[in-house]
């Protein structure tokens, strides 16, 4: 019998071990296929790069628009800027220019995704925009990455859609056998930077996401610091179309951009 507790005791360490190793392949599911080329996708989108801190030089997609108030997309942790086109065309039919970002190893980039790395993407997305006015769009894990930079780069506005607290609270909706928060090496504190941004923030949530429960959107929301809204979209899902491009969605990025544009 103690012979068995022993063997049990050790897959049970060896699995964890393998967890510490291998979980950024569990968190982080790019689709890193060249994409094509952007004004094939987008009428009038244009190919660009820019260059990180850690000399990664990264791809993405620019459509210009009407509107001075640009919005800089950071996708979630999986597929890549092709996945966001619909959103980009959205909201550039408002007048609104869109940079999609992808992150290190997304979309044919270079690179190993990591929480820093990403941070390091991000800046350098932000320093291509130069002196324009910019509301941060982030999508679930991009949440984390556009909130973080909010507290070192000030954006004129946030839209964070289906944010949860932090990785670990999402992950152990995921894994609830598991003990998620001493496992984790990337945090993404959503919660914790949204508190330190003095920017209009705007949370949008499904109410059936099974990913990103409601609750922990909400709970970002009440983590801000200041001006701040919420835009529920009854039985939307984490992955559904109205999440992408939906009416409540384009129309929550719409005003906050004019409420910017006002300012």
């Amino acid at each position: 019998m103690a012979r068995t507790a022993l063997v049990t005791v050790a897959v049970l360490v060896l699995l964890l071990g393998l967890l510490w190793i291998f979980q950024r392949r569990l968190i982080y599911l790019p689709d890193g296929t060249r994409v094509p080329p952007a004004g094939q996708v987008i009428p009038g989108a244009h190919d660009v790069s820019f260059t990180t801190g850690d000399g990664l030089t990264l791809r993405a997609w620019y459509v210009p628009g009407d509107h001075d108030v640009t919005v800089l997309v950071a996708g979630g942790n999986a597929g890549n800027r092709l996945h966001r086109a619909p959103l980009a065309r959205a909201l550039a039919a408002r007048g609104l220019p869109v940079l999609l970002m992808d992150y290190r190893g997304y979309g044919g980039n270079p690179g190993t995704p990591t929480e820093e790395g990403l941070r390091l993407d991000a800046l350098a997305a932000r320093a291509f925009l130069g002196d324009a006015r910019v509301v941060y769009f982030g999508e679930s894990l991009g949440a984390g990455v556009v909130t973080r930079l909010a507290r070192e780069r000030r954006p004129a506005g946030l839209v964070l859609r289906s944010p949860f607290t932090d990785l670990a609270a999402a992950g152990q909706e995921a894994y609830p056998f598991l003990p998620v928060r001493a496992l984790l090496r990337d945090r993404f504190p959503v919660a914790e930077h949204i508190a330190g941004v003095r920017a209009p923030v705007v949370v949008v949530y499904g109410t059936a996401d099974t990913i990103v429960p409601p609750r922990l959107s909400r709970a970002v929301a009440d983590a801000a610091a200041g001006d701040v809204r919420t835009v529920e979209v009854p039985g939307a899902g984490h992955n559904d179309l109205a999440l992408l491009s939906g009416q409540e969605l384009i129309g929550a990025v719409v005003d906050l951009a004019g409420q910017v544009r006002r300012r």
